[in-house]
């Protein structure tokens, strides 16, 4: 007599269930996962700047920029590659593939012979960036559903630009004690290896979770449109989403002039390394402990008007740290660093859930890649600006130009952008 086959075992189906509250566990996780991104971008906010013209001898701003010229380009790119790939490959895959792009990171700076080993390493974190950020604000959206989306980025925003805000603290008090390249080296590696670790052993794939919501909306369940599609109606013909795409790209341009330019700024005015690091920490550290309460809010007051009125208050925050006086500077950048952050902690969450709430799940992630590709072109755009402004006329100008284009994107948000 035969031997009876074993019964088959099935295996449960996984529960996608919808939601903040029931998928609790794998979004922390993901938060978790973003304070590290954040914290590697961080490391640089204060230290690099001042790296280029004390041991590289760097005088031209615009050379000195160029570091945020590569990231920011080699990072938009990635954006869009990372949103379309996602939906073919999944999600962890990318995200793991970023943290394996980072680990070279800190190795390169602390060898760097020239400022061009700088740059590239830059262009490296720009994939690290893109990879690892995207893939993290597509996961969460997956998970949360729809009704609580401008919660969930202001939590994930609230995490990144935290970690930016202590790196770029930490950094600078170990750089003033340790030398600059010693605090990049060792805080590099510590941040890209818990990252890659924490992704490699405990992140789950969120993919299942958005194909599941595109099956609850059979009415809107169309095949993917294709990736020329996405990309027209993400940057020119939607309303909305080309509403976001300029309002993100402006945004990350004072983003990227801050990043390269206040430190030199506060610099110049007799600030230390750990000052320069300190003031230079309160703009993200705002922007980031802000986004969980603008997050939530967006959800009931509309996307509208917390981009178009943040975008207001960041020209403020911008034109008071440019115009502040040459005797008693530092309250006025005080002041102008919390309204930045303010400013910027209504736009950057709300940008993220508008285009969640426009695009369907099934072409989502191709939508915030191209979104994110305008955003963060914005890095490379507003370094190549301000570095040519404050070489051809002063650092104050160029900061005062920036405010005035972040003012007028409020403005072009206020009059293209639907309510809700």
């Amino acid at each position: 007599m035969l031997p009876r086959s074993a019964p088959s075992i099935s295996r449960p189906e996984p529960d996608l269930t919808l939601g903040l509250g029931r998928n609790w566990r794998q979004f922390t996780l993901l938060v978790v996962v973003n304070a590290f991104v954040g914290g590697m971008v961080g490391l640089e906010r204060a230290v690099l700047p001042l790296l280029a013209e004390r041991e590289f001898g760097l005088t031209s701003k615009s050379a000195m920029l160029s570091f945020i010229v590569g990231f920011g380009v080699v990072k938009a790119v990635t954006n869009l590659i990372a949103g379309r790939q996602s939906e073919r490959i999944g999600r962890k895959p990318l995200l793991i593939l970023g943290w394996i792009v980072g680990l070279p990171i800190p190795f390169l700076l602390w060898w760097a012979p020239s400022w061009n080993w700088v740059t590239a390493a830059n262009a490296l974190l720009g994939v690290n960036q893109g990879l690892c950020w995207s893939t993290t604000v597509v996961m969460k959206i997956d998970l949360v559903g729809p009704n609580r989306r401008g919660l969930a980025m202001g939590l994930n925003e609230f995490a990144g630009y935290g970690a930016v805000a202590l790196a770029s603290w930490g950094c600078a008090l170990v750089a003033d004690t340790y030398g600059f390249r010693t605090a990049l080296f060792v805080s590099g590696v510590v941040v890209a290896t818990a990252g890659l670790l924490l992704s490699l052993l405990f992140v789950r794939d969120t993919t299942a979770f958005a194909l599941s919501e595109a099956r609850l909306q059979p009415g809107r369940s169309v095949p993917a449109p294709s990736m020329r599609h996405v990309f027209l109606k993400t940057s020119f013909s939607d309303r909305n989403l080309s509403a976001c795409s300029q309002a993100g790209l402006v945004n990350n341009l004072n983003d990227g002039v801050a990043w390269g330019l206040f430190p030199l700024l506060f610099a110049s005015h007799g600030l230390g390394v750990a000052d320069v690091g300190a003031l230079a920490a309160i703009y993200p550290a705002v922007w980031s402990l802000s986004q969980v309460g603008t997050g939530a809010l967006s959800d009931r007051w509309g996307r509208k008007w917390p981009i178009a009125g943040g975008m207001a208050v960041q020209a403020i925050g911008i034109w008071i740290i440019a115009g502040a006086a040459a005797a008693r500077p530092y309250g006025a950048w005080l002041a102008g660093s919390l309204l930045l952050g303010l400013g910027t902690a209504l736009v950057y969450p709300s940008l993220l859930a508008a285009i969640g709430d426009r695009a369907q799940p099934g072409w989502r992630a191709s939508a915030v890649g191209v979104y994110r590709l305008w955003r963060d072109l914005g890095y490379a755009v507003g370094a190549v600006l301000a570095g040519f402004l404050a070489d051809v006329f002063s650092v104050s100008v160029a900061i005062a130009v920036v405010g005035l284009l972040t003012l007028a994107s409020g403005v072009i948000v206020a009059i293209r952008m639907d309510e809700g």
